[in-house]
């Protein structure tokens, strides 16, 4: 198993290689520049160039490529072109409010959408199964900044329960900081109990109808005991998929719910840098994106092994 996970784990090295040349190429591709963007509207061109000198950014594409992949090659980011903040200290800034958003959306859509698809399932006529259905259908219909802005007029300008807007850190308390990412992780996690109770409701049909189940209900076993020894373990392998998977893609697409509550997270980040141009930072956050993706789908592919025995690598 070490050794699966050590050859994974080099074989990512290629991959992150070629999406930081892609993403260097491609930046440079997109119109505007950079040093326009710092002077501001009224700057001078004498003033734009020599912003464009101090950044170095009048230097040939190829001097730049290859001064920046030795750069990243011993590990260092770079600087902001904006705050001139170094990049890694900049991300590091902003990984936690985008983290504990991710994992509070995941953990919602888990403990409600589960035991949705469960009884989905066992049930497949019943009202349950019509919520399913019901939360599957506006989960997939409507888009998030709607569901953001349908949850902030009634509890949080209505009722006051939870700020409209605002993130509070770690360090000032958990409960503080779950409060106050409430609203967000709601909307955010409609999509997600929408697209995983579909999953489990698939899935638990599927075992439902295996012979090994039918055996077991024809051994007299407990129906408690046929679910969780039978059922839920063999039908946890695609819903595990789906929430690794619907992890990283919380990491890097928050984009629109942090914009609309405030939280100056990852997505905020990427958005402002894109505006700004500010390449460096756009870069890094790209590869920390990619790095998220390979290491969560390792994770799922190891969660696989200890779900089913069957699975080796």
């Amino acid at each position: 198993m070490l050794g699966y996970v050590a050859v994974r784990l080099l074989s990512a090295i290629p991959v992150l290689g070629i999406v930081a040349v892609f993403v260097f190429f491609l930046l440079t591709m997109i119109p505007g520049d950079p040093a326009q963007v710092i002077a501001g509207d009224f700057a001078s061109p004498e003033q734009v160039q020599q912003i464009r000198a101090a950044l170095q950014l009048d230097r040939p594409l190829a001097e730049r490529f290859v001064a920046w992949a030795l750069r990243l090659a011993s590990g260092d980011f770079g600087k902001s072109l904006f705050s001139g903040i170094p990049v890694a200290q900049l991300v590091g800034q902003r990984i936690e409010p985008t983290l504990m958003l991710a994992t509070m959306t995941v953990c919602i859509a888990v403990v409600i959408a589960v035991p949705l698809g469960l009884v989905a399932a066992y049930k497949p006529g019943g009202w349950v199964a019509r919520v399913s259905m019901t939360t599957a259908v506006l989960g997939f219909s409507l888009p998030v900044f709607i569901v953001a802005y349908l949850l902030v007029y009634p509890f949080a300008l209505g009722l006051r329960w939870f700020p409209v807007q605002g993130y509070v850190p770690l360090s000032q308390g958990l409960w503080a900081c779950l409060h106050s990412l409430t609203l967000p992780a709601l909307a955010l996690s409609l999509l997600y109990i929408a697209l995983i109770a579909r999953v489990t409701r698939a899935a638990v049909l599927e075992v439902l109808r295996e012979d090994y189940v039918r055996t077991a209900h024809a051994k007299g076993l407990a129906e408690r005991r046929v679910l969780v020894r039978h059922v839920l373990r063999n039908a946890a392998v695609p819903v595990v998929t789906v929430v690794g998977i619907g992890f990283a893609a919380l990491l890097g697409g928050v984009v629109v719910t942090e914009t609309i509550f405030s939280i100056p997270g990852l997505g905020r980040l990427t958005a402002d840098s894109i505006l700004r141009r500010d390449y460096p930072v756009v870069q890094a956050l790209i590869l920390l994106f990619s790095t998220v993706y390979v290491v969560v789908n390792l994770g799922v592919d190891l969660i696989y092994a200890a779900i089913d025995p069957r699975i080796r690598y």
